[in-house]
């Protein structure tokens, strides 16, 4: 809904040169396009200050920019933001957890019935793993998805629709993840059909960051638990896993998400979720312009 107010004139020249000088910048500013880069920007910029910090740091970012982006949304795009409403936050965090973590489990065990994964504990320390693990892939999920989604995707949507903003948003995180450790382009595709497709999706169907944010942490702290490249990323996990056969099976250096079992997961969850999303009214039109 646009709901930028058309200033009235009041016969005052002083009052109608601010408004045309103060106006233009205000008319970009509150255009899905201005409110996104902003948007991102500001977020953006909490994540690459707190993102590799020390304990709680990225925990920390991570609540920052959750006021970062409402503030953004409140001020620049001039909306409400329920998807970070905190009611029923901690019940969507735990929804989107759960199906993040079967996600993960899941495509780790049929990896490994085919012959592409073996574990051996690690002995690396538990509870300093799993706390740092916690704090790093809070920060991550969190502020990831309040760029991608939450901005990108309901900017992008207002313009062309949610089939777009999809599309565009899910080709820009595979884009994005080009330049980790051991991307190719067939990662930076998975990337894109994978988690691109099923993040936004699930955000379609649930219209929640917190849905999303959960699915994204466990997915990520799984994998880092595990010791399965994260993204690339080789971690510091509980377990030392041994890669063997097909990069194709075990999604080689880049990790699990370039194997093809998981993207054939991800797809097969996201379809019902945009199809859930078009029966209860969650996917928009492309915008029509006056002629």
């Amino acid at each position: 809904m646009d709901t930028t107010s058309i200033p009235r004139d009041t016969g005052s020249g002083l009052d109608e040169g601010r408004v045309g000088h103060g106006g233009r910048f205000g008319r970009i500013l509150h255009s899905p396009l201005g409110w996104m880069l902003t948007g991102m920007v500001g977020v953006g910029l909490v994540s690459a200050l707190t993102a590799t910090g020390p304990g709680p740091v990225p925990a920390l970012g991570a609540a920052a920019a959750v006021a970062v982006y409402r503030l953004v949304m409140h001020r620049a795009a001039r909306r409400s933001t329920p998807e970070t409403a905190r009611r029923g936050a901690g019940r969507a965090t735990l929804l989107g957890g759960g199906l993040g973590l079967g996600f993960i489990l899941v495509s780790a065990l049929l990896i490994t019935v085919f012959g592409g994964y073996s574990f051996s504990w690690a002995n690396h320390g538990f509870l300093s793993v799993v706390l740092s693990a916690v704090m790093v892939q809070i920060g991550a999920s969190v502020t990831e998805e309040l760029m991608f989604r939450g901005l990108a995707l309901q900017a992008l949507e207002q313009l062309w629709g949610s089939r777009a903003a999809l599309v565009i948003t899910s080709v820009f995180f595979g884009v994005a993840h080009l330049s980790a450790p051991g991307a190719n382009v067939w990662s930076g595709l998975a990337i894109a059909l994978e988690a691109g497709g099923l993040l936004g999706a699930a955000f379609l169907w649930r219209r929640s960051i917190w849905f999303v944010a959960g699915l994204h942490f466990t997915w990520n702290t799984a994998e880092q638990l595990l010791g399965i490249p994260v993204s690339g990323h080789a971690p510091e996990g509980l377990f030392t896993v041994g890669v063997h056969g097909s990069a194709l099976l075990t999604g080689g250096d880049f990790g699990l998400e370039a194997s093809v079992l998981p993207i054939l997961s991800a797809l097969a969850l996201a379809v019902p979720m945009l199809v859930l999303a078009h029966r209860n009214g969650g996917l928009k039109a492309r915008r029509r312009t006056a002629r």
